[in-house]
């Protein structure tokens, strides 16, 4: 239980694609942590015993939903050896043995808690190298740590050699190994499914690699049906137009990363008997694709194939999003943390890149962040917004995100749940951030 919560006279960021804002409202927040007035201030009377925080001058927002992440590192760059499918072979069995089960789940807390700190109080797992952070959320659920809400994923699906494979990916090339795939993860507690549907960027072995299609499409739709019949939804790694298509077709709700979008890919975003809801959405990364554009070989460690691959799947993601504006196609946000150069404390940059390379207005990138990627995930009636009804899940800032987007850097408070932490905190690498600033 929370204690009971009145902000005061902020200044309220809807989170709707409009950019609307309500002034002087008063939110106030039960012990339970669900949100029951939205109000003009003068309308208000706080409750007894409620903790008051005066967020005068001061904006308040729904907390950030990343729905592309990784948890299993902290975006530095990795040694350039650990691209040798040899050595992956060896990096995954350790990391799926008992000492690097234990190093995984202190790296996977110290995500969520750098995420949440960043104001980000609900985050979808796309891809681990084992089902640490199904455990990291039973003790967020338990109480026993404080955290954002988590739908975790365990390792995604791939084939063998695709991509994922081996480090973070259950293998298998026919129906009976990726159905029992899919049965063990949710025996495991799992709520979300990951498959790489193509080639991705890291480890193309030539330049056009990248967004080949890997898996079947056959195998893919008994990945969708195994899932859909216990309600999770399934993510698809897709960075070309033949594997986004083969993915759609056979079900997958969401598409990760992107690329230029046809007529008959378009309709199957809008309307996908095969998926979950009847519906599809777009999540691009790109913040994973953009460094490797953008800065030297010898500081990202990339090979040159990898850089060629990098600049072509980043185009073609910018092209996919222009064309998911223009029709209306269900737009989210995610980060891909983890990766080189992708830190848990830098949401705030994809919706910078969103706003400055792909065309998107503040508001349109705050949405998807929130109310968008809500409804993406599901969790629409839960969390995104900031009505009474919904989970105390908030970002207390000093300026307006809309005007200022890289306030939301250092928020000076985040509520998850009905719980406040102030003044939070991450550790920085600043060296790391310093590159990225020159973009």
């Amino acid at each position: 239980m929370s204690r009971p919560l009145a902000i005061t006279h902020a200044t309220v960021v809807t989170g709707d694609a409009r950019g609307t804002l309500l002034e002087d409202r008063t939110i106030t927040v039960d012990d339970s942590g669900l949100i029951t007035t939205v109000a003009p201030t003068a309308q208000v009377e706080v409750p007894v015993g409620a903790r008051v925080i005066d967020a005068t001058g001061r904006f308040v927002q729904p907390g950030l939903i990343n729905a592309h992440a990784h948890l299993f590192s902290d975006g530095k760059p990795l040694k350039p050896v650990l691209a040798d499918p040899r050595v992956g072979t060896l990096v995954a069995r350790f990391l799926r043995g008992p000492i690097g089960q234990r190093w995984l789940l202190g790296k996977t807390r110290n995500a969520v808690e750098t995420q949440l700190n960043t104001g980000v109080t609900t985050i979808r797992s796309v891809g681990d190298p084992g089902y640490e952070v199904v455990q990291v959320d039973r003790e967020i659920r338990e109480g026993r740590l404080l955290g954002p809400r988590l739908i975790p994923s365990g390792p995604l699906l791939a084939i063998p050699g695709g991509h994922g494979a081996p480090q973070i990916a259950l293998i298998g090339a026919d129906a009976d190994t990726v159905r029992k795939h899919v049965r063990r993860s949710l025996s495991r507690g799992v709520r979300a499914i990951k498959i790489s549907a193509t080639a991705g960027v890291t480890d193309a072995k030539e330049v056009g690699y990248a967004g080949r299609p890997e898996m079947t499409e056959a195998n893919m739709r008994v990945i969708c049906e195994e899932a859909h019949q216990a309600g999770v939804l399934v993510a698809a790694h897709a960075q070309g137009a033949d594997g986004i298509r083969a993915a759609l077709r056979a079900g997958v709700d969401t598409i990760e990363h992107g690329a230029n979008l046809t007529d008959d890919i378009i309709d199957l975003f809008k309307n996908n008997p095969s998926s979950l809801r009847g519906f599809s959405a777009l999540i691009p990364t790109l913040m994973a694709c953009l460094p490797l554009v953008k800065l030297d070989r010898a500081i990202t460690g990339a090979n040159e194939v990898a850089k060629v691959n990098a600049e072509m799947i980043f185009e073609e993601m910018l092209g996919g999003i222009r064309i998911a504006l223009e029709c209306d196609i269900l737009l989210g946000m995610g980060t891909d943390s983890a990766l080189t150069f992708v830190t848990h404390y830098n949401t705030w940059r994809e919706l910078d890149f969103l706003i400055r390379y792909a065309g998107l207005t503040p508001a349109q990138a705050l949405h998807a962040a929130t109310q968008a990627n809500a409804r993406i995930l599901g969790v629409e009636d839960v969390t995104g917004a900031v009505e009474p009804g919904r989970a105390a899940d908030l970002v207390v800032t000093s300026a307006n995100p809309l005007t200022d987007i890289r306030t939301l850097d250092h928020p000076i408070s985040v509520v998850v749940r009905g719980h406040v932490i102030d003044h939070p905190k991450v550790e920085r690498f600043a060296e790391l951030d310093q590159l990225i600033d020159q973009f």
